[in-house]
């Protein structure tokens, strides 16, 4: 049974406290437990309600999730808005397929279909790896339309499976149990192959992170494998993205890496990595080392080893306002570290993926860790969100991704 249009006279009614509209007006997606005055009504979670400004006017539509901090995440804004039924969610649906529709036509790719807020479906997730599509639902209301976007999802692609992959932290900040699992069609095999700009990798779908590899990080691996060179340290390497584009960019002349070598504290995901490798014939040139990457390097650096090419690609550090100081703490330590070990002349490519972090405070932590290395570092490229990562103008938010190319003498 599919969800029915939630438009009716006895729709419950969230009632903003005076002046709390203003956020809403700029079509921003989230409301918070600290803008509501009261709620009207007995709302369950994912049930659609009614948002009044003070003065009663009706400020959009949203999703009602009593347990997290935001309280609200938007489906629809003023007083005009449409029903938010399966007619809209299907349309975001497809809207969102459109906007991909030129990674689409590679049968054999990865692709984000769907990412959230910035495609106007809070919560939801969608990736393409060939034809297995891995799906995550992290809030109420993405959970309430689950079914319903995963029918349109399958009517437009004609997937062999769905896989779900709602096993996020998210999730419990929503008051939702994780749940992964085959949703549609037979069962993904254990690893999906893509194809990407010419590399081939190997997806984990149900165990890998996130959805089961990086996708966001597609751009950032042309553009370090275009400008690296020598040896390169891939450190967080996870299932060997950075070092596999950078050593088959060098065998077909697009690149000077010589060499690549791995850390993470994973062995399986080096185990992948290897198998990434040898499926791509650059195994000979490419070692690994499974340990805790700062211990790692801070050996190096007690060792006296040197590289010409250093990747930074760690796990989020902040995924809170409160934990910012402390993740500030681990980005200045990593990149001091990095630029202790790099050669003169060497590129330094440096990622955060915590929303949190703003984009001039990691500027300005790479810029700190080089100053107390004694190195000059300039920025030659900002990297983040590949075009099937799309961002919302009014959800700053939603730019979690950023990344630095530096050349640091």
């Amino acid at each position: 049974m599919t969800a029915k249009a939630t438009r009716s006279s006895t729709e419950p009614v969230v009632v903003l406290q005076r002046g709390r509209e203003a956020s809403l007006r700029r079509r921003h997606p989230w409301l918070f437990q600290s803008a509501i005055d009261r709620v009207e009504g007995k709302p369950a979670p994912g049930d659609t309600v009614v948002v009044r400004a003070a003065r009663g006017e009706v400020a959009g539509r949203g999703a009602w999730s009593p347990r997290s901090k935001i309280s609200v995440r938007m489906w629809t804004y003023g007083h005009q808005d449409p029903a938010v039924d399966e007619a809209l969610i299907r349309a975001r649906v497809n809207s969102a397929l459109a906007l991909r529709r030129e990674h689409l036509r590679d049968e054999r790719s990865g692709c984000r279909l769907i990412f959230a807020e910035s495609d106007g479906l809070p919560g939801v997730i969608a990736d393409r790896y060939a034809d297995v599509l891995v799906c995550s639902f992290l809030s109420t209301g993405a959970e309430r339309w689950r079914e319903v976007i995963i029918d349109a999802l399958v009517e437009a692609l004609e997937p062999a499976a769905v896989f779900e992959r709602s096993d996020s932290s998210m999730r419990g900040r929503e008051g939702l149990e994780p749940r992964t699992g085959l949703l549609r069609g037979v069962e993904p095999p254990e690893l999906v192959e893509i194809d990407e700009r010419g590399c081939r990798y190997l997806v984990d779908v149900r165990r890998g992170h996130k959805t089961g590899f990086y996708l966001d990080q597609r751009e950032s691996r042309t553009a370090v494998a275009a400008r690296a060179s020598g040896r390169l340290l891939n450190a967080f390497s996870y299932t060997g993205g950075f070092s596999v584009a950078a050593l088959v960019a060098s065998e077909r002349g697009e690149g000077a890496v010589t060499s690549a070598l791995d850390i993470d504290s994973s062995a399986d995901a080096l185990a992948l990595a290897a198998r990434n490798a040898e499926r791509n014939g650059v195994d000979a040139r490419r070692e690994a080392i499974e340990g805790n990457v700062f211990e790692v390097l801070r050996r190096f650096r007690a060792e006296g080893r040197r590289f010409d090419t250093i990747v930074l690609d760690p796990p989020k550090f902040a995924d809170s306002r409160a934990r910012v100081k402390k993740a500030a703490r681990g980005y200045k330590d990593i990149n001091l570290l990095a630029c202790q070990l790099l050669e003169p002349g060497g590129l330094l490519a440096t990622f955060s993926c915590s929303g949190m972090l703003e984009p001039q405070l990691f500027q300005k932590i790479v810029a700190d860790a080089a100053l107390d290395a004694g190195r000059f570092g300039r920025i030659v490229q900002r990297l983040g969100h590949p075009d099937d990562h799309p961002l919302a103008l009014a959800f700053p938010e939603g730019r979690y991704l950023k990344g630095l190319l530096v050349r640091v003498d």
